[in-house]
């Protein structure tokens, strides 16, 4: 297997980073989050259900070109690139309303990215990660992404770990079981399940004394973007 190098100009720094949760086309709010001397790593999801998908996407090349920060692969982020490659051919309305707002251009450029863009990021005892944890992720670095079904740590980083139960709202039921697994002293920083009860960043201890603190609290969903500063 191969595996992705992120050159220094795109690695978080050795101290100061803002971490920022699912974006979901909540543009204003992402300009917000960027506007910082800090390296942004962005846990994923930049697209669909907000009003400006497009324009995250092109907040986030920007900070890409700029040196200025990343993101990490979430799975709107993953069906996107996959529509756009025609390998969906069911578009729901979140992506249709996603699509319509890129041009060809933009288009290409999501692709690129998705292509190039870590699955997971490990900086010393922190993991940032969309979707939820694997053991594997401590044993060996992101894989270049496909855009072929994922499997395995791939998986388990896109879509957390499903119980194979559907809730009442029609989406797959999620286990937090991952997070007793995540070793001690370790902490996972992580978007995709929108935990918050209060509109603040999740935190939650495992078994072993590690943690995952979960950072989607709804942006482009009715909610609102959240991020952490770290100095790591």
């Amino acid at each position: 297997m191969s595996y992705l190098w992120i050159p220094p100009s795109r690695q978080p720094g050795p101290t100061r980073v803002r971490v920022v949760g699912d974006v979901h086309g909540d543009t204003t709010a992402f300009r917000y989050a960027a506007a910082t001397d800090r390296f942004i790593v962005q846990l994923g999801d930049l697209v669909d259900n907000g009003p400006d998908s497009a324009g995250t996407l092109r907040i986030m090349f920007e900070l890409i070109d700029e040196g200025r920060g990343l993101f990490i692969l979430g799975n709107h982020d993953f069906k996107l690139a996959r529509a756009v490659s025609g390998m969906i051919h069911r578009i729901d309305a979140n992506l249709g309303a996603t699509l319509a707002q890129m041009d060809d251009a933009l288009r290409a450029r999501a692709v690129t990215e998705v292509m190039r863009a870590p699955v997971w990021l490990r900086h010393g005892n922190t993991l940032f990660v969309h979707g939820g944890f694997h053991s594997s992720m401590l044993e060996q670095g992101s894989p270049l992404p496909s855009l072929e079904r994922p499997h395995g740590a791939v998986s388990r980083a896109l879509y957390g770990e499903p119980t194979g139960r559907t809730q009442a709202d029609g989406y797959p039921e999620r286990s937090l079981a991952w997070v007793d697994r995540i070793p001690a002293g370790m902490v996972v920083y992580c978007g995709h399940d929108r935990r918050s009860t209060d509109g603040r960043p999740y935190r939650r201890e495992g078994h072993l004394g590690g943690a995952a603190v979960f950072l989607d609290t709804g942006a482009g969903k009715g909610g609102h973007l959240s991020w952490v500063d770290l100095d790591l």
